[in-house]
């Protein structure tokens, strides 16, 4: 279905598979989490369900929601989901700006991650009004996203997030790592953000 540039499976496997489960020891050592525990986690632009599908898969007792915005992107979500019997998985689609202000979704999740989407300033208004007060927003970025972190600081800030940990892990990129940027959500988002679909992206905070 051409939802992705690597195409041999080998590759897939370290590229994506490998890759997506990297971002699991931060989330637990942050979270505090113990083994078998629970929780609900948003996969944002989950594309083709990285790293979504593969956490819900490696974790059978995490509650996993796939956002997407793309209908064919769903039909493929929604057909794995099918094919691997997983009960675990509910497939959504929408866009972040929507369900941001959503009753359903707005902060009612324990953890919001997403990769390769857009750039922190941009994730942090996609991702932090999903986020329960107390719960995780979770980017997986390149080997060196200092610079954009660091843009991204204020837009956190007024999202009612700080970051917690930037921590490097093992990845199969060009560079040998990647870096998982978790940030806590500390208050409330305000009532207008996420702002209406586009803006984020187009107006940075």
């Amino acid at each position: 279905m051409n939802l992705t540039a690597t195409k041999e499976a080998d590759e897939v496997m370290e590229r994506h598979i490998e890759d997506s489960l990297a971002i699991l020891p931060p989330i637990r050592t942050c979270y505090n989490l113990q083994s078998n525990e629970q929780i609900s986690l948003i996969d944002v632009g989950s594309g083709a369900g990285l790293p979504g599908l593969v956490l819900a898969i490696a974790c059978p007792e995490w509650r996993v929601t796939l956002l997407e915005s793309l209908n064919k992107r769903c039909v493929f979500l929604e057909h794995v989901v099918t094919v691997t019997g997983l009960t675990n998985v509910k497939v959504i689609r929408g866009r972040a700006e929507s369900c941001g202000h959503d009753v359903m979704y707005r902060e009612k999740f324990d953890v919001a991650i997403a990769r390769a989407v857009a750039e922190m300033r941009v994730l942090a208004e996609y991702c932090l009004p999903l986020v329960r007060i107390g719960g995780l927003f979770v980017a997986a970025k390149g080997h060196d996203p200092k610079e954009e972190v660091e843009n991204a600081e204020n837009a956190i800030r007024m999202l009612g997030g700080s970051i917690l940990q930037i921590s490097p892990v093992d990845s199969h990129s060009p560079y040998g790592q990647r870096t998982t940027v978790i940030c806590r959500k500390d208050h409330s988002t305000p009532q207008k953000y996420p702002r209406e679909a586009g803006t984020p992206s187009k107006l940075p905070l």
